[in-house]
């Protein structure tokens, strides 16, 4: 009987954990693939909080250098400043944060050239300039005290021998021509 048991205890466990199988999304797009992305980033600086919203960019170098900096440990360097700068840089881009005594982020400065560009602003540009073609694009991102400041494009556009400077927000609206 306690066998018998033993069996019975053995078998209900393997067969619910067979029932517990991952179901992966089919769209007519494509298999959907999941990423955990952190929203904010949020590390403790004494009593103080950091927090950081990274720029999910399609952009994978921009992607990369922003990974990189979350990970960064900040560890004891900054004791005995006032402020604490942190720079990072890569071909095309670079990162700049700012900390307090505390080891609490302050601000951070992204700027990157010649990215991928979001889709968003890609359509709008091409459909409010049809015909034109971009050919230099400069990103800047800001933030201060987890407040997003500046996110935008400056793009170079030219038809011919026709140039202009436009600046375009990240959601593809056209903020400023020049």
């Amino acid at each position: 009987m306690k066998t018998f048991i033993i069996t019975l205890l053995f078998l209900s466990l393997t067969i619910s954990s067979y029932s517990q199988e991952k179901v992966q999304t089919v769209t007519k797009e494509g298999v959907m693939k999941v990423e955990d992305l952190p929203a904010v980033v949020i590390k403790s600086a004494g009593d103080d909080f950091s927090i950081y919203l990274p720029d999910r960019n399609a952009d994978p170098k921009v992607r990369a250098l922003e990974d990189n900096f979350i990970a960064y440990d900040l560890g004891k360097n900054f004791e005995g400043y006032e402020t604490y700068l942190v720079f990072m840089e890569i071909k095309g881009g670079s990162l700049s944060a700012t900390y307090d005594e505390n080891g609490k982020l302050i601000r951070v400065v992204e700027e990157y050239k010649d990215i991928k560009l979001p889709a968003p602003v890609i359509y709008s540009v091409y459909k409010a300039y049809p015909g034109w073609e971009i050919v230099k694009d400069k990103y800047l991102y800001s933030q201060e005290d987890g407040d997003v400041l500046k996110k935008q494009y400056n793009l170079k556009i030219k038809n011919g021998k026709d140039s202009r400077k436009l600046t375009v927000h990240a959601d593809g609206q056209i903020l400023a021509e020049r």
